[in-house]
């Protein structure tokens, strides 16, 4: 290990040992944290399916164009691996169900099986990795007219029900091949674009399409079922289906994983503030971690005080065995893989300064009304050196402290990416 990385080490570990804050057991907790690396970000939510289905479309759009975006499943893993070296830590995968492999044929999203997804499987019990999968409702031609689940044509409805029903035993299958959960999160793009009149109707038509969906038990052991909110779209400016209220009810009902997306939401609402809320009622938690810039449109994770206080409400309250986190982002201006990098580095960035909290003292001076001691310590540990104790954790999982990680990348790019036409 770098001399310069460990003294520095030292130095922070006896300034926060000196406020009660154990730095290697905040590492050791940090490492049990794994973070859902998501797919679309190194092909721009295209997929591998044999379909002249078109642009991602649901109001899901990657701009940019940044060379080397990966065009089949081999550059993707490939991708994937050169990424996951750079991020310290064991992750996961969050795979989309377009991502299927299907030696050249077309099949259709009702027809699809758990062989189709087999090489990813594969691929992730030799990096010792779990999954998670998501249904695709969008980017097809019966998604065409903005709704799938909630559609008034039963044709469309019954498709979008059955491919719900596949994606579910491809999940199952999944966890049990890996011997993880895998966390399924349902999300649909339907929704009006302009103001409706019978909102209650396309309501009543999804909970029956997800009461038909769901009704099968599957084994927790390998299956969990996630649905997801969102505010509005492109496309779906005016009232979506889905909405927060929507999905917060059901999942409440149905003792469901409710997702939340950092991105899915009003500019003046915060996740974080939802967090303890939501799980006085719900057992766990899916966590799309995203940056909104005006609208969902999905930037690249930055190191920000929302991100900082979503990992703070996770680990002072212990919640990071009831919160499955993962990243939603898909960039297509800068290098793929150097998106993955930053947004996972900065997510578990956010989590290990919020490992290094002294949250029992601080909770003890609020219950007693001491907010002047509260206020003086949040503030001084905002000095304190976190950042020497990250670039530890880097070294010691054997991962390029700093931005040493970009020198790999740039390597990469020149060696690989920009042989992609």
């Amino acid at each position: 290990m770098n001399k310069s990385i460990q003294d520095a080490y030292q130095l922070a570990q006896a300034r926060y040992a000196a406020i009660g804050v154990d730095t290697d057991r905040a590492l050791e907790q940090l490492a049990q944290i794994p973070v859902s690396i998501h797919c679309w970000q190194g092909d721009d939510v295209g997929g591998f399916e044999v379909t002249e289905a078109g642009t991602a479309g649901g109001g899901i759009m990657a701009t940019g164009n940044y060379p080397g975006r990966a065009r089949t499943p081999e550059e993707l893993r490939a991708d994937l691996d050169q990424a996951l070296s750079l991020i310290p830590g064991r992750h996961r995968l969050n795979l989309h169900a377009c991502y299927a492999e299907t030696n050249g044929k077309f099949v259709d999203r009702d027809q699809l099986r758990p062989e189709h997804f087999r090489n990813w499987v594969e691929w992730a019990q030799a990096k010792g990795m779990g999954m998670d999968f998501n249904p695709t409702f969008f980017a097809h031609p019966k998604a065409d007219a903005g709704f799938t689940l909630s559609s008034p044509d039963e044709k469309i409805r019954r498709f979008w029900i059955a491919h719900g029903k596949a994606c579910r035993k491809i999940s199952a299958y999944i966890g049990r091949e890996l011997g993880s959960p895998c966390v399924m999160n349902i999300w649909i793009p339907d929704g009006f674009k302009d103001i409706p009149v019978d909102r209650n109707g396309a309501r009543a038509r999804l909970k029956a399409a997800l009461d038909e969906m769901l009704a099968e038990k599957l084994d927790p052991r390998y299956h969990l079922d996630a649905v997801e909110s969102k505010l509005f779209g492109l496309g779906s400016e005016s009232c979506v289906i889905g909405s927060h209220e929507f999905y917060l009810g059901y999942a409440v009902k149905n003792n469901l994983l409710l997702c939340l997306d950092t991105g899915h939401f009003h500019p003046t609402e915060t996740v974080s503030d939802k967090l303890s809320s939501v799980l006085q009622f719900v057992d766990e938690l899916l966590l799309h971690v995203s940056r909104p810039v005006r609208w969902d449109s999905d930037h690249v994770v930055i190191y920000n005080e929302e991100l900082l206080t979503i990992a703070q409400e996770i680990i002072r309250n212990k919640f990071q065995h009831r919160i499955h986190l993962g990243l939603d982002f898909f960039d297509a201006s800068i290098n793929r893989i150097a998106a993955w990098v930053i947004g996972a580095r900065n997510l578990l960035k956010a989590l290990c300064v919020a490992l290094l909290e002294p949250a029992e003292q601080l909770k003890t001076w609020e219950r007693a009304g001491n907010y002047t001691s509260r206020l003086a310590l949040l503030e001084d540990l905002k000095f304190l050196p976190a950042g020497a104790v990250w670039d530890y954790y880097c070294a010691l999982r054997n991962v390029p402290a700093g931005t040493g990680w970009l020198a790999e990348v740039e390597k990469y790019e020149k060696n690989i990416l920009n042989k992609r036409s």
